[in-house]
């Protein structure tokens, strides 16, 4: 059974996975599909038609909108922004030019960042706080700056990877790939 706070507002046609947490003040709109063991914080709206995988961290002030779709295990830091609309105006109506953002399995999104619609971002990837993402993020990217640029790559436990592409942390070993890097060796 999921958790939920009297506070929040979930509305028809919502799917909810066992074991979820969804805190104060959240609204999940028509037709979201939120996973299992996920955590949703206060003040956060989903949806419509949004699809959220298993144990996904949603923090505080955070808004999934239409054509975002997280994959499992993926972090979204508090007050970051997607958007959906690449040129929004007021007075013209262009939710039909929705671009679709995803975010792959295991990656993280830092506090405050902005994630332009239309991009993917890759496995694992680390997106820091504050950054601003125009384009793609190769898997286990370590992204960040205004707009955000390759400073490096990161392990599947978070840590910053060595120039030899090895994890100082858990001793994994990368290699590269077309897509970012592949091939986990224990060293």
């Amino acid at each position: 059974m999921p958790t939920i706070h009297p506070t929040a507002v979930i509305d028809d046609n919502v799917r909810i996975g066992d074991g979820t947490h969804i805190w104060h003040f959240s609204h999940l709109l028509p037709g979201t599909v939120l996973g299992s063991h996920c955590n949703v914080g206060q003040n956060v709206v989903i949806g419509p038609n949004v699809t959220i995988g298993n144990r996904c961290k949603i923090q505080n002030n955070v808004s999934v909108y239409t054509g975002v779709t997280l994959e499992d295990d993926v972090f979204c830091g508090p007050s970051m922004v997607f958007t959906n609309v690449f040129n929004p105006r007021a007075h013209i109506k262009r939710m039909a030019e929705a671009r679709p953002t995803r975010v792959c399995h295991g990656a993280s999104i830092g506090a405050n960042a902005t994630i332009v619609c239309g991009v993917t971002i890759g496995r694992f990837a680390f997106v820091g706080a504050g950054a601003v993402i125009t384009r793609d993020v190769p898997d286990h990217a370590l992204y960040f700056g205004n707009p955000g640029r390759l400073h490096g790559w990161v392990c599947e436990c978070g840590e910053k990877l060595t120039d030899a592409l090895v994890c100082p942390e858990c001793g994994l070993a990368y290699q590269k790939a077309p897509a970012g890097l592949s091939g986990l060796v224990r060293s």
